[in-house]
């Protein structure tokens, strides 16, 4: 799959990793920048990563500032994007498998290196289940999420 990504100057030490990790994982990193340590806007590349995504140029986004959160309260608002920080394996998997997560955010200066060499295929190699036999309940969750964002928007 490919995979946008996408980092502010706080995400930048961080960025060759998670492009590393994204390509061991069997995948196509899209690199939107930023392309060096000069302080930068983390909403101008979460848009960038966001329309990827929109536009089905990436099945996912994976998202770097200094914390996580900005990025992740910036995708969130782009419709059809589904952005959580994910420090934890099982979060980075389980938000795709039960909420349909399609951009992970990560911190650049909460984590590490090796962390992010597990997060990334954690994420990765997840799939919505909300579309198989048992996963009603997660589907029924997932479209009360997409209403509200429809009334929202």
């Amino acid at each position: 799959m490919k995979v946008a990504v996408g980092c502010d100057h706080g995400g930048f030490p961080l960025k060759e990793v998670v492009l590393e990790a994204v390509k061991a994982a069997g995948h196509e990193a899209i690199d939107v920048g930023t392309f060096s340590a000069e302080a930068v806007d983390f909403p101008d590349f979460t848009r960038k990563v966001g329309e990827k995504v929109q536009s089905g140029e990436a099945e996912r986004g994976i998202l770097i500032c200094g914390s996580g959160i900005g990025a992740a309260i910036a995708a969130n608002k782009m419709k059809g994007v589904y952005a959580s920080i994910c420090h934890d394996t099982y979060s980075a998997a389980q938000g795709v498998q039960h909420d349909m997560m399609n951009v992970l955010c990560l911190g650049g200066r909460v984590i590490g290196p090796e962390l992010v060499k597990v997060l990334i295929p954690a994420f990765l190699s997840a799939h919505y289940v909300g579309g198989q036999k048992g996963g009603e309940r997660f589907a029924r969750r997932v479209n009360k999420i997409i209403q509200i964002e429809e009334e929202n928007r």
